[in-house]
């Protein structure tokens, strides 16, 4: 029953998010939604800005970049709630979302590996919330949070705007079914790149 009720509920959002991409003022959604994203909402910006950007494909650029920017500032957020707010807030929300375990993992791994835990979040679909309290939980250089973040974020929702923008809705399609696979497989071949360069210098 009460799975039922969290699968209907779950579904009325991401309905309600296809529709705010219809609209006149779908960007300033489009950015609430992946500034909330970053910090405690569940749902990815990717199903406003795959619609976005085949309605427009002439703003890919400026969609992508407002996905991007929202994204980054909501992860000073979340880093806010880790780093303040644990007790009170950010433990709730992940042990709302059954992200507790998560968290308790990554977080012994945090200063060793801070800058690509929060990049290989930021473009898996991975819950980036969970990194983003988790850096400021562990006290995570900000600098480092902002590099990854940027990058991250940038290259996700840069990516799948230029994969939409050159090909259109067979595209669309092909993102929606195999985008944790497709961006999970981006970061093995680019921490392979990075351990290439290394071996060979």
């Amino acid at each position: 029953m009460v799975g039922k009720i969290f699968h209907n509920t779950a579904k009325a959002v991401y309905d309600y998010m296809i529709d705010l991409a219809s609209r006149p003022n779908a960007l300033w959604f489009l950015a609430v939604v992946a500034f909330a994203e970053s910090s405690f909402f569940p749902i990815p910006p990717d199903i406003m800005l795959i619609p976005m950007v085949l309605a427009m494909p002439s703003k890919a650029w400026k969609i992508a970049g407002a996905a991007t920017v929202a994204s980054v500032l909501g992860g000073y957020f979340g880093y806010g709630i880790g780093m303040f707010l644990f007790d009170v807030v950010a433990q709730p929300i992940l042990n709302f979302y059954g992200y507790m375990q998560q968290f308790d993992v990554f977080k012994g791994y945090y200063h060793q590996w801070g800058a690509w835990i929060v990049f290989g979040a930021g473009i898996t679909p991975f819950p980036y919330k969970v990194i983003t309290i988790a850096s400021g939980a562990v006290h995570l250089d900000v600098f480092t949070f902002t590099v990854a973040s940027v990058l991250a974020r940038g290259l996700r929702f840069y990516l799948v705007a230029w994969l939409l923008k050159k090909y259109g809705a067979p595209m669309k399609d092909f993102i929606e079914k195999h985008l944790g696979i497709l961006s999970v497989l981006f970061l093995v071949l680019l921490i392979g790149g990075f351990a290439l360069i290394k071996y060979i210098g």
